[in-house]
């Protein structure tokens, strides 16, 4: 996704703080009341239009506050703008998805994970490997499409509830996308506080070790207490998908081939267009007779093998087994899987658009910064911003754009050193974006691995205890790198 450094803030002299908070308090109401009603099907339409509801309400104190129509639809159609690669992304995560199933590239992943990966161990491990991939690429999107999707399906497989799988992902994928120079997001936060880079990133390791060592232990307890009781033996498991498809190491190398190029800063499209592509290749020669399957037919032939190899990319297929979890597991949505996604970023960025259109998130943030009266203030200021600000634009590029130039020269002021507003930036904005669902970072995740914010939000624990680092370094005055002058 591009980086929004040139993203202008949108001021309302016009526009009070309570006036600017009345569009977002009555979202988190009609929200809560969403969550009763509807549970974990909110996010199957009504939230959408509970964030269009929102952003009318938002319109209403706009138009109030002599903020134009055309302003604000014009400032909509830019947020929709800003969110077409990543809508194109999307669409080619549930293409890839649908092919590596077909053929057998998550199934082999499950098989070899089973054999090597010990079920007392796996959740720290599945926080490493996605660390090292994150590290590697820069990005928390491709690690959960990738490595992300094979370990959902292996601790499933080994009767860890999905939520923990993923929070483990989540938590490992984040910590990446933090310290990789590689990283958009790292290279926005050091841009927008005027940072050098590479200062950025060993300043920011003061409080991403301490939280990613605190994500790292807690999996380890976890693992330690999980009750498999009852669990079917990985052995049988690992036998029937040896037995529904023709599992080889070959294969992997789709993967490899898609990992390669975002490191060597290939576009995620392009990337991950190679990759379901790919895979629908070696489905052909792999697994000729679930490809005949999936295009109805008997044996696989050209019609057969095209239709079967289409429908992965872009509808519902089902691989069925003589096993009920696997056959749960071996399901894909294809490029329609991720419609609903696709649909709650569309409403919540007509949301964000229109608060930032009337001037309520420069609003917000200017009154944050007006009551940090000390250097805890300060920081605190910054997280709360970032925080209502994933909220509210529901983007994190917005949160760490429009934070950071609004704390810079408060930071400056104080002769703090712009390190510190960096880090913060990346503590609070950059990993608390998976945590709201409507965010484009957390309906993204939750579509990928499959589970609800709400469901794996407890367990992400290296994105939430990373705010409370950075405010606990504040606090005690631990290492507040000064200005030289």
């Amino acid at each position: 996704m591009d980086i929004k450094d040139q993203e202008e803030i949108q001021l309302n002299k016009e526009l009070n703080i309570w006036e600017a908070l009345i569009p977002l308090v009555s979202l988190i109401i009609l929200l809560g009341i969403n969550v009763y009603i509807f549970k974990d099907d909110a996010l199957g339409g009504s939230n959408q239009f509970v964030l269009l509801i929102g952003a009318a309400i938002a319109g209403i104190v706009g138009y109030f506050n002599k903020v134009s129509y055309k302003q604000m639809i014009e400032r909509v159609s830019e947020n929709l703008k800003s969110i077409s690669e990543a809508t194109i992304i999307l669409l080619l995560v549930g293409a890839l998805a649908g092919t590596w199933l077909l053929s057998g590239i998550i199934p082999a992943m499950i098989y070899y994970g089973l054999l090597i990966l010990n079920p007392s161990i796996f959740l720290p491990a599945s926080l490493i490997i996605c660390a090292i991939i994150s590290v590697a690429t820069g990005s928390s999107w491709t690690t959960s499409a990738t490595v992300g999707i094979g370990l959902i399906g292996i601790g499933q497989s080994m009767g860890f509830p999905v939520a923990m799988v993923a929070g483990a992902v989540i938590s490992g994928a984040y910590f990446g996308d933090k310290m990789s120079p590689l990283s958009d997001t790292t290279n926005l936060a050091s841009a927008m506080a005027g940072s050098e880079l590479f200062s950025h990133i060993k300043y920011m390791s003061l409080t991403t070790i301490p939280s990613i060592t605190i994500a790292l232990i807690s999996f380890v307890i976890i693992g330690m207490n999980v009750n498999f009781s009852g669990i079917v033996d990985s052995n049988i498991i690992a036998e029937e998908i040896r037995t529904t498809f023709n599992i080889t190491p070959l294969i992997f190398i789709v993967p490899i081939i898609v990992l390669y190029m975002v490191i060597k800063k290939f576009k995620p499209i392009i990337a991950l267009m190679v990759g379901a592509l790919l895979g629908g290749v070696v489905a052909l020669f792999a697994q000729p007779q679930l490809v005949a399957q999936v295009g109805d037919a008997e044996t696989l032939s050209f019609i057969s093998g095209y239709k079967g190899v289409v429908n992965s990319l872009t509808t519902d297929i089902a691989i069925t087994t003589n096993n009920e979890e696997l056959n749960d597991l071996f399901t894909a949505g294809g490029m329609s899987g991720m419609l609903g996604t696709i649909w709650l970023i569309i409403c919540a960025m007509v949301f964000g658009g229109v608060m930032e259109a009337i001037g309520a998130l420069s609003r917000i943030s200017e009154t944050l910064l007006s009551i940090a009266k000390t250097t805890f203030g300060l920081f605190a200021s910054t997280v709360a911003s970032c925080l209502a600000l994933n909220v509210t634009a529901s983007d994190q590029y917005l949160s760490i754009v429009v934070s950071g130039k609004m704390f810079k020269k408060a930071y400056e002021d104080r002769g703090l050193a712009p390190e510190n507003l960096s880090r913060t930036l990346e503590d609070s904005g950059t990993v608390t974006s998976v945590l709201i669902p409507w965010n484009t970072c957390g309906a993204y995740q939750s579509s990928v691995l499959g589970v609800s914010v709400f469901d794996y939000f407890i367990y992400a624990i290296f994105n939430y205890v990373s705010p409370l680092m950075t405010l606990a370094f504040a606090l005690f005055g631990i290492k507040i790198k000064q200005l030289i002058k």
